[in-house]
């Protein structure tokens, strides 16, 4: 049988990261390519106790279908988390537990705005919000990054240019701090310039915060939920980076209204986000788990972000990179007449691999970039995979 697929799906294109997971497992491979958390960080006894501890006790309702919003006792841990960790002061029913925050990033699009219609993302960013958008015919107006995260200055000028053209963009997508793919980190003075632009344009902010806990370095700066007096922000969490990822448990805080449009949307989408998984959350949560994972991850992840820096300082040549204070990612930038996604079958060959930038772009993207995550891979593979990659980036800049 020839099978007929939808117009929707000539627009989807697997994700240039998910198809380079394949080469982990190539022998001799060194990948910087995935967005993975180390296994060393998964709390393996400790979820094989909660687990015990549930089938004792919850099996009857973690094995059951949930309310589409989310386990109420998890809900209520959530709201004291959140308030002791981001001092986000927020109600349970302001809570909605997702499958993943994957989830929320597809929902939101469709929630907030209509095919053909704009959004305001960071250039580069984020490779699901990118997915989703495509996904959903939405277009997106790009504004560019320094070491400061998004340039707000540039915001201005865009919004009031798009409102010249009669056009308001239906959100502001951002993930201020330790931002994927690039590290960077939206100081305090620039978070509160974007919450009076948006308040001065109208325009919702989704505030995407899956690193906010894995801060190796400097201080902690308040998101910009923390900080919103005017219900603008729509605020998104996961326990990927900080339990699991294979659990895949996410949620969002919002006002009452999205939610509602959210919980109808979910109720198409999955019905409900996994009833154990939220219970396994609830339990990580409610014993302090949570509370002690944490700084072991930390520890774990600072130490292997200085190997790859000073791997980078001692080997790489004609190239400039972030320094992130926390988070998964540092981004690298060559030189302007070479292209990273040109490189990568030389890069292959030689056993390192690396996510381009032009992937975390919807428009323009900027050819001579390139993602490193510095969490998955061992302390050796680092250091041999920066040689690598060093190796590689000279290879080519002979080869043009």
């Amino acid at each position: 049988m020839k099978f007929e697929f939808s117009d929707n799906m000539k627009n989807l294109k697997s994700s240039e990261i998910r198809e380079l997971l394949k080469y982990i497992h190539m022998p001799g491979m060194i990948s910087f390519g995935g967005g993975l958390p180390n296994p060393e960080t998964f709390p393996s006894k400790e979820l094989k106790d909660i687990l015990d501890d549930i089938m004792d006790n919850y099996a009857s309702s973690a094995l059951q279908y949930g309310q589409t919003e989310g386990l109420p006792e998890l809900k209520d841990q959530l709201a004291e988390y959140l308030k002791r960790d981001e001092n986000i002061n927020v109600a349970p029913e302001n809570i909605m537990l997702t499958t993943g925050s994957q989830q929320a990033l597809y929902a939101l699009p469709i929630i907030f705005a209509n095919p053909g219609e704009y959004v305001v993302t960071e250039a580069p960013t984020y490779v699901g919000m990118l997915s989703s958008l495509t996904a959903n015919q939405v277009k997106s107006v790009g504004v560019s990054m320094d070491d400061e995260g998004m340039i707000t200055t540039e915001l201005e000028d865009k919004l009031r240019d798009l409102k010249s053209r009669g056009t308001k963009p239906k959100f502001i997508y951002t993930i201020p701090t330790f931002q994927n793919p690039a590290g960077y980190t939206m100081p305090l003075d620039r978070r509160k310039h974007l919450l009076e632009i948006a308040e001065q344009y109208d325009i919702p902010i989704i505030e995407d915060n899956p690193y906010g806990d894995l801060r190796y370095s400097g201080q902690k700066i308040p998101t910009l939920k923390s900080l919103d007096k005017n219900e603008m922000v729509t605020y998104l969490g996961t326990f990927s980076k900080i339990m699991a990822p294979g659990l895949r448990t996410g949620f969002t805080v919002s006002q009452p209204e999205v939610l509602d449009e959210f919980n109808k949307l979910k109720q198409a989408m999955d019905l409900a986000t996994n009833s154990l998984s939220q219970y396994i959350a609830y339990e990580y949560i409610r014993k302090g788990i949570i509370y002690k994972q944490i700084p072991k991850t930390i520890d774990l992840y600072r130490k292997k972000r200085d190997i790859m820096l000073e791997a980078l300082d001692d080997y790489m040549e004609d190239a400039t990179w972030s320094r992130p204070d926390g988070g998964m990612f540092l981004w690298v930038k060559l030189s302007k007449n070479m292209d990273a996604f040109k490189m990568l079958k030389r890069a292959i060959n030689n056993k390192v691999a690396y996510v381009t930038g032009s992937a975390f772009y919807h428009n323009e993207p900027e050819l001579n970039t390139m993602r490193l995550n510095f969490t998955y891979s061992s302390d050796e593979d680092i250091k041999e995979g920066i040689k690598r990659l060093a190796k590689t980036i000279k290879e080519e800049k002979q080869s043009l």
